[in-house]
C-alpha cells in the first residue's frame, strides 16, 4: 500500500507538472507580452538600427548616399570633441555624486522625526516636476553676473559675486549645481524608499545596545540602503552623460566652447545641417553610455550580492 501511494503521489505531481507546462507554453502568456514588445520595436529598436544605418550615409530629409565610416572620421575630428568629452565626464561626475551624497543626507533627515516631514518632502521633490528649460531660464536670470538675485544678495554681504555662466572657470560647474538643486529631489525619494524598507527592530536594537546615531547610520543604514545608491548612482550618470536641454538653455556651451558636452557638440553639427554627421555622433555617445554604465552597473551589483 506504500509503494502504491508513492507511485500515485508521483503521478499526481507529474500530472500538475505537466499543467504547469502547459499553461506556461499557452498561447497567451506570448500574445501577453506582444503589446509591450511591439511599443518596444516601435520606439527603440527600430529608432536604434536606424540611426546605426543613416550614421554611415550623408543623408537630408530627401535623400541618402552610403558614405561608410565617414561620418565617424570627421567627427572624431571635430575640434570641440576633446573638450566635450572631457566637459560631459566632469559634469556626469559631479552631478551624479553631489546627489548620492545630498540625496542620503535629506533622506536621512527626512525619514527622522522632524516636524512638518510631508511637507519638507514635498518641497525637496518639487523641483524635479519642474521643466528644465524653465529651470535653465530661471536661473540664468538669477545667475546674471550684474542684475541677478544671487549676486546682488552676496554684494550686500560684502562678497564679488562671479561671473556664473559667463566666466569660463564657473559656467560648467554653475549649471551642475543648477542640475543638483532640480534633480536631488528624485535621488532623496529613491533614498527614502530604501531607508522606509529597512526593518525598525534592526535600529530599535542598535539603540537597545547603546550605539549613537552615526554608528547606526553607519553600521545599519548605510550598508542596508546600498541598493538605493546603485540606483542613484547609475540613473545619475546616465542623465549626466547624456545631458542637454539644461546646459543648451543655461549657456549653448559657451563661454566659447568651455561648457559643451557631447550631447551640445552633436546639435551644434545637426543645426549647420551634417544631419549624417550629427547621427553618428549620437551613436558615439551611445556606446559611451555603454561603456560606462553596463561595466559599473556590473560591478556594483556583483559587489552587492557578495556583501
Amino acid at each position: 500500500m506504500v509503494t502504491t501511494s508513492i507511485h500515485t503521489s508521483t503521478k499526481t505531481r507529474t500530472a500538475v507538472a505537466g499543467r504547469d507546462r502547459g499553461r506556461l507554453r499557452s498561447p497567451y502568456s506570448t500574445w501577453f507580452y506582444l503589446p509591450a514588445a511591439v511599443v518596444y520595436g516601435v520606439l527603440f529598436a527600430v529608432p536604434t538600427f536606424a540611426s546605426f544605418y543613416f550614421s554611415l550615409t550623408r543623408w537630408s530629409i530627401f535623400e541618402s548616399r552610403f558614405i561608410g565610416f565617414g561620418n565617424f572620421t570627421t567627427f572624431f575630428q571635430e575640434p570641440a570633441l576633446v573638450k566635450g568629452f572631457t566637459n560631459t565626464l566632469i559634469y556626469a561626475v559631479v552631478t551624479s555624486g553631489t546627489k548620492v551624497v545630498l540625496g542620503l543626507l535629506l533622506a536621512v533627515l527626512l525619514t527622522s522625526q522632524i516636524v512638518a516631514r510631508g511637507y519638507l518632502r514635498s518641497v525637496v521633490f518639487f523641483p524635479v516636476l519642474v521643466s528644465t528649460i524653465g529651470v535653465g531660464l530661471t536661473f540664468t536670470v538669477l545667475m546674471n553676473p550684474e542684475r541677478g538675485l544671487i549676486n546682488s544678495g552676496l554684494s550686500v554681504l560684502g562678497i564679488d559675486g562671479p561671473g556664473w555662466l559667463t566666466d569660463p572657470k564657473y559656467a560648467l560647474l554653475s549649471v551642475a549645481l543648477v542640475d543638483v538643486w532640480k534633480g536631488v529631489g528624485l535621488a532623496t525619494l529613491i533614498y527614502i524608499a530604501g531607508i522606509v524598507s529597512i526593518p525598525a527592530e534592526y535600529l530599535e536594537a542598535a539603540k537597545v545596545d547603546g550605539a549613537t546615531a552615526w554608528q547606526s547610520f553607519r553600521r545599519i543604514i548605510l550598508p542596508l540602503a546600498r541598493p538605493a545608491t546603485v540606483t542613484v548612482i547609475i540613473l545619475s550618470l546616465i542623465g549626466g552623460l547624456r545631458s542637454f536641454d539644461l546646459i543648451w538653455a543655461m549657456t549653448r556651451g559657451g563661454p566659447g566652447f568651455t561648457s559643451d558636452v557631447i550631447a551640445s557638440v552633436i546639435y551644434k553639427q545637426y543645426q549647420a545641417g551634417f544631419y549624417g554627421l550629427s547621427t553618428a555622433g549620437n551613436v558615439v555617445l551611445f556606446v559611451v553610455v555603454t561603456a560606462i554604465v553596463l561595466p559599473l552597473s556590473r560591478f556594483l551589483n556583483r559587489k552587492e550580492v557578495e556583501l
